[in-house]
Formats: C-alpha cells, structure tokens, sequence
C-alpha cells in the first residue's frame, strides 16, 4: 500500500488540494450567498450584479431592457423589448465555475505570483465571457425561442467550460509546477 501510495503521491496530492479548496471556496460562497441576499441586492449580491451588468450590455447593443425580482423564484426577469427572455439565477453569475477554475490552479499550482496572477487573469477572463455569453443567449432567445434548449443546454456551457478546460490545458503545460519537473 505504502508504495501504490508513493508511486501515486502526485495524483493523490492533487485530488486531496483539489478537494478541500473546493470544499473551503464552496462553503464560503455558500455563506456569502446566505448573508448577501436581501431587498438590496436581490436574489443575492452576485446575480444582482451580473443581471445589471447584462442589461447595460444589451442596453448598449440598442435592446430595450428590463430586469425585475421573479415573482415565484429567487430570480431576477430579464424582458427586452417587453418580451420576457430568461430569467437570471444565481447559478448563472459564474462564481461556481470559478470556484472550480481556482481549485484546480491551486491543486496543480506553480510559483505563488504567476498562480495568483493567473487566478485573477482566468477568474475576470470567465466572469467576462460569462457576461458576454449570457447577453447573445438573451438575444438568441428573443429572436430565436424555438432554440431555447440547444442553446441554453449545449451551445454556451460547452463555450463556457471548454473555455475553462482550455485555461486548465494551458497552465498544466505552461505554468504548474508538474510541468517544469519534466521540463
């Protein structure tokens, strides 16, 4: 056993940095979700901030928009041109991806100043993107509504995780320090 474990110290190591970062990031998200919702910022800071931030964008391609607390659900309506689209929940404001994304930096992680910078770098890159994405499905749905579940359930997940596989992809062979051991 001793030896399966020394032979597979690397894996194991990852699995286990993977696992509790995740577990500490997810439980202090999930904190922040508790303690963050109110009248202020409904359904929760976060969402609150990317359905605003997704309005202004549609607003700046010239669509009439507005956002309004759902009235059955923890969820912000967003209507453009007076035609109700989607609806902005707190799984669609990327911090869960993030939460994934920094997990497995840190798991596989290099020098302290290029893993922070690429933290900070790939977090903003997918809060961005994710923003981008939620603004052309809202338009894809306006226009298009019979395409609802191909592009809500294939089309930009897999744009927005295989951005993130992409990033995971280019620091194990760039920056992480398993990469240098073999270099």
């Amino acid at each position: 056993m001793k030896q399966l474990f020394l032979k597979y110290k690397s894996v194991v190591k990852f699995i286990l940095t993977f696992l509790l970062v995740y577990t500490i990031l997810t439980f202090s998200y999930k904190l922040l979700l508790q303690y963050s919702t109110g009248a202020r910022f409904y359904p929760e800071y976060m969402t609150n901030l990317v359905a605003k931030q997704s309005k202004a964008m549609l607003e700046a391609l010239d669509y009439r928009v507005q956002i309004i607390p759902h009235p059955d659900e923890a969820s912000l309506k967003l209507i453009i041109n007076e035609k109700y689209v989607a609806r902005v929940v707190e799984g669609c404001n990327s911090v869960s991806i993030i939460i994934l994304f920094v997990s497995f930096i840190i798991a596989f992680a290099g020098k302290f100043k290029t893993t922070a910078i690429y933290i900070l770098a790939g977090s903003v890159l997918i809060y961005s993107v994710n923003l981008v994405r939620i603004v052309i499905l809202s338009i894809g749905l306006y226009h298009y509504p019979w395409r609802k579940d191909i592009l809500h359930t294939v089309i930009f997940p897999a744009i927005i995780y295989g951005m993130v596989c992409l990033l995971w992809v280019v620091w194990v062979n760039r920056f992480s320090k398993i990469n240098t051991k073999h270099a």
